[in-house]
């Protein structure tokens, strides 16, 4: 089977992979319960707590950030817990889903699709609901191109006394996140968006109050209890189940890479990239769809001017020019395209990537004003 291997990513994940990290993944396959395994993976989740920036217990895990999800929710939540999903896009519904799988009482806190969460809201909630055991939000919602306001809604939650879970799979290392200091009981993220590893990879963080609520709630899950992945650690450093190795050198050489850029360098990066792309896209007449005060730094979205359609436009970047960007979700599909600009990306992709929807939109009929000129001065 022949595959394109050269196209070019600008999708909210997953992102492109810097060769270095790519060869880390042909290196020999090591025993996983093995003092080398073990020194890797323990230097592995040091790193990982530095860009989560918290001095609790954080965990690897061999699988999709959902699986991170999961696992905050089934090692918290027991039948009949009252849950409050605070949702604004695909991601957050997830959440409310998965809290729906293990019987949650669930409260579903909706918002529009295309603006940040209601701190107000929220806290009107929980003092109608002072018994909420968790609260989900995700920091990030790359269906929609929106961020949430995390720390406000960490200050509101914590003053309730709930157990605070965010999802930063599509924030953490391009985004300003400091686990800590926005008071997040559980942070989970995934290896494939900001961090710039491939896919397969999910971590964990967890704090001493969400302990607390782990070890009074029943384990539902057998592959994802969290308590056998703290056992087998504090023992042997360690996890419970097989491991991916190879992940475990794309995790390691990943997070070096971020901190070697630095997170504050990092998060002023991702920003400019997030300004120069928006910044083309209007400048060829495109309208943004997520709310200004909203509007993510690691994934654009935008509406589709009148006569121009999601398969024929991006059929045409994908065909014509090997370039990737996103459709919609859900209600969204056909009406929005999402352009990624997190992780390894640098200037001349932005540019290329703006360039080449200037082009297919004119192959396709629609006037777009030269884009790439405006962007430059964000970039260059």
């Amino acid at each position: 089977m022949k595959l394109n291997t050269e196209k070019l990513l600008m999708i909210p994940g997953p992102t492109m992979v810097p060769n270095e990290v790519l060869n880390t993944m042909a290196l020999p396959i090591i025993g996983h319960r093995t003092a080398d395994y073990g020194a890797l993976l323990e230097d592995t989740v040091d790193k990982m707590k530095k860009v989560f920036q918290t001095k609790y217990d954080a965990h690897l895990i061999t699988g999709s950030g959902t699986a991170a999800m999961d696992m905050a929710i089934s090692n918290t939540v027991d039948k009949g817990d009252k849950v409050l999903n605070i949702v604004n896009g695909n991601f957050g519904d997830r959440f409310y889903k998965i809290a729906n799988t293990y019987k949650a009482n669930t409260m579903l806190l909706d918002n529009e699709w295309g603006d940040m969460a209601d701190v107000e809201k929220v806290k009107e909630t929980l003092e109608e609901n002072p018994d909420t055991k968790v609260v989900t939000i995700v920091h990030n919602e790359t269906s929609t191109g929106v961020k949430n306001p995390i720390e406000e809604i960490g200050k509101v939650v914590k003053d309730h006394d709930a157990i605070y879970i965010v999802d930063t799979v599509s924030s953490l290392g391009g985004d300003y996140v400091d686990v800590d200091k926005f008071n997040i009981d559980i942070c989970v993220t995934g290896s494939q968006k900001c961090i710039a590893a491939p896919p397969g990879m999910a971590a964990i963080s967890v704090n001493d109050k969400a302990w607390e609520v782990i070890n009074k709630t029943e384990t539902k899950s057998f592959y994802l209890d969290i308590k056998a992945y703290q056992k087998k650690w504090e023992s042997s450093k360690e996890t419970p189940y097989t491991p991916s190795v190879s992940m475990t050198y794309a995790m390691n050489k990943a997070l070096e890479i971020v901190l070697d850029e630095g997170l504050e360098t990092r998060f002023k990066r991702h920003d400019k990239f997030a300004e120069a792309t928006r910044a083309g896209l209007e400048a060829m007449g495109i309208e943004l769809f997520a709310k200004e005060r909203a509007r993510s730094v690691t994934v654009t979205s935008a509406l589709y001017p009148e006569g121009i359609s999601d398969k024929d436009f991006r059929g045409t970047l994908n065909n014509d020019y090997d370039v990737l960007v996103a459709g919609g979700q859900a209600h969204l599909k056909g009406k929005i395209f999402r352009v990624g600009h997190m992780g390894s990306v640098k200037e001349h992709h932005i540019l290329g990537t703006l360039a080449l929807i200037e082009a297919g939109l004119k192959k396709l009929g629609y006037d777009a004003g030269c884009g790439v000129d405006v962007a430059k001065d964000y970039l260059l």
